[in-house]
């Protein structure tokens, strides 16, 4: 059941942010994506039984469009936007004391140049890598509340404490930390800024709770949800990018 009161404007913010990671519309993943080398390199690959990658889909957004690509000789993901959004995701469980690092790879052959993430209607990346966690819920904004209430009577599920994306910006300079235009629970952390990198795969290994801390300004919660996502939906343009593995990295070991 919806609040009465809640602007309508409101209520499209909630449903696009809690479709954002652990909610939405879920469709069957592409064969090719549920049992590809990428997948099982990808989450917690250690794993006796992982969680299957999933494609979420945003009410009312055309999808954008995932698929396994072996290129320059790594296993991908390709990811290509035609003024769309939407997601693959993994349901993970890592407690606060087992977070460590997190590796990652992408290539983007061009960024979109009308995009901007602090912006509502031009909040749009080539690449985002991204981490939902758990939290105290009570500790939640008026204004968050109420979208976490619409967020489970839309989709029965609440969203996410907190959310953490890497990303790749046209003009900020790598560090700098962009609060989402919709709610202060999302927080995009600029890993890339520019054109000087287009067309090359960049590797990247980020200290997931130090990534958080600068983010948040707080200690993080359990990790909840990976997930990639490529979107062009809001500047109603095109964008391309190929995805290395996602993969956690345990305290002083190997890829899980």
């Amino acid at each position: 059941m919806t609040s009465p009161g809640l602007p309508p404007r409101l209520r499209v913010a909630a449903a696009a942010t809690a479709m954002l990671l652990l909610a939405g519309c879920a469709v069957a993943p592409p064969a090719d994506v549920a049992v590809s080398a990428w997948a099982e390199k990808s989450g917690e690959p250690g794993r006796a039984a992982p969680q299957p990658w999933q494609h979420k889909t945003f009410p009312g957004k055309a999808a954008s469009r995932f698929r396994y690509a072996r290129l320059d000789g790594r296993d991908t993901i390709s990811a290509l936007a035609e003024a769309s959004a939407s997601m693959l995701r993994q349901q993970v469980r890592v407690e606060p004391a087992d977070l460590a690092r997190l590796r990652f790879s992408w290539k983007v052959p061009g960024l979109i140049p009308l995009a901007d993430m602090a912006l509502r209607e031009k909040d749009d990346a080539p690449v985002r890598v991204v981490l939902a966690f758990e939290g105290d819920r009570s500790r939640f904004s008026p204004r968050n509340a109420a979208l976490n209430e619409l967020a489970r009577a839309l989709t029965g599920e609440e969203m996410p404490y907190a959310t953490l994306m890497y990303v790749w910006c046209n003009q900020r300079e790598p560090g700098s930390v962009i609060v989402n235009p919709r709610t202060d629970r999302v927080r995009k952390l600029v890993v890339e800024s520019g054109p000087r990198r287009l067309n090359q795969w960049l590797e990247y290994e980020r200290d997931v709770r130090a990534d958080f801390e600068r983010a948040f300004g707080e200690k993080p919660g359990a990790l909840v949800g990976i997930g990639i996502m490529t979107d062009s939906d809001n500047t109603r343009s095109n964008a391309q990018a190929w995805y290395g593995p996602v993969r956690l990295v345990p305290a002083g070991g190997a890829a899980r």
